[in-house]
């Protein structure tokens, strides 16, 4: 059953928010932070599992867009990504299917130790994805891109805010990457997590497809702008955004946690 789409000015509201969203997802993840809240602020009426795979379809545009064009741009590490986001696509459907026995509320601890944790190690170490250097090659490196893409690919199926920043993070700091390499991968990992979320969401109609549609387009136009940017202005640039998100989702997970 495929759930009714709601009027014209409020796709409207939410399509301004999704290109917001699609903004700063392009550049360091994080869009979540934008349009999951305001898919729950203007249709409060729907059922969770609508809204959020409402906002897998909007996003997953935008996220693939920023993908191409990263990679028509940078010399993408496809090694390690693909590795990475063929086990996220597996273990995020598996993360969804987990949220039925296990508590997601358990995590919000966690996660906001592990953001400041980031955040703080990211401004100390001034030269930290300043430069591209790969460290690992052969089995070592499929290795490692799998566990890393099992497990962000687990996190975004079961509980999923911050993927993107925490997928940018571990690329530089155990693959060796700098900013906007880290940034391109993610994007490709993330396409894979939203791609899984929707294998669950469509067919059980969990989405207001007109709304949805609305919003794609608008996350498109959003990323279009923020890839534009993190390419022009690189590594530095998408470091400063990245400390920007990161503090907006330590501020929100403390909030969440201690509310």
């Amino acid at each position: 059953m495929i759930a009714e789409s709601p009027e014209l000015s409020l796709v409207a509201l939410l399509a301004v928010a999704a290109f917001a969203a699609g903004f700063i997802d392009s550049v360091v993840g994080g869009g979540g932070l934008i349009q999951i809240p305001a898919l729950f602020t203007v249709l409060p009426q729907h059922a969770p599992a609508t809204l959020f795979g409402t906002n897998k379809f909007a996003s997953v545009f935008g996220t693939s867009n920023a993908a191409w064009r990263y990679a028509r741009r940078v010399a993408m590490p496809w090694r390690t990504t693909l590795p990475a986001a063929l086990a996220a696509f597996a273990c995020s459907y598996l993360g969804a299917m987990a949220v039925a026995w296990l508590p997601r509320e358990l995590l919000r601890p966690l996660i906001l130790v592990l953001l400041v944790g980031a955040a703080v190690y990211t401004f100390i170490k001034k030269d930290f994805g300043a430069v591209h250097g790969p460290q690992h090659s052969g089995h070592r490196e499929l290795l490692y891109a799998v566990l890393l893409g099992g497990v962000i690919g687990f996190y975004d199926g079961f509980f999923g805010p911050g993927t993107g920043s925490f997928l940018i993070f571990l690329f530089i700091r155990f693959f060796g990457f700098d900013f906007l390499h880290a940034s391109a991968a993610a994007k490709v990992v993330n396409v894979a997590t939203n791609l899984a979320a929707l294998a669950y969401f469509a067919p059980n109609g969990h989405l207001l497809w007109i709304t949805a549609a609305a919003m794609a387009l608008a996350n498109v136009g959003g990323s279009l702008a923020g890839t534009h940017l993190a390419l022009k202005h690189g590594s530095g640039f998408v470091r400063q955004v990245f400390l920007a998100v990161v503090s907006l989702l330590i501020l929100k997970f403390a909030w969440d946690t201690f509310s």
